[in-house]
């Protein structure tokens, strides 16, 4: 069903932008995520998984307040609200990529290795000969030419 143009203006809003310059908003997913991940992490199967890998169950409400803050922004176009949205998710996204950072076992590298890109061993080689992806790519690099 195609929208017409007169409902243009009854269409949520996707991007957060208002003319100021906003630090980290792409951090700010569409309100109905937060509203899904509330509704996932309250759910018997959630609160299942939560008490197997934690061994409790894990506090949701942010998620819901996530979600109340998203809608004020997208109704009412609360900044304050939108900066309270990325906060959270800043604080989500350090907490996911932490013990990345904070790796000390293996050394982070700036660039990839000089040899990144040399030739197969011949074993490998010959083991890759007429598999599905050897006939994928020589079809792939038959269409390029």
């Amino acid at each position: 069903m195609m929208m017409s143009e007169g409902n243009e203006e009854t269409k949520p809003k996707t991007e957060y932008t208002d003319g100021k310059n906003i630090p980290n908003v792409w951090l700010v997913r569409p309100c109905e995520s937060y509203k899904d991940e509330y509704t996932e992490c309250t759910s018997i199967k959630g609160r299942f998984h939560q008490y197997f890998i934690y061994g409790e169950n894990r506090d949701c409400t942010q998620w819901q307040t996530d979600f109340e803050n998203c809608m004020k922004y997208r109704l009412h176009n609360d900044i304050p609200a939108l900066e309270t949205v990325i906060q959270s998710e800043s604080k989500r996204r350090y907490e996911r990529l932490a013990p990345h950072y904070l790796n000390d076992v293996w050394k982070h590298r700036t660039s990839p290795p000089e040899d990144w890109n040399k030739p197969l061993p011949a074993k490998m080689q010959e083991e890759y000969k007429n598999t599905y992806l050897d006939h994928k790519a020589r079809e792939y690099k038959a269409s390029q030419t």
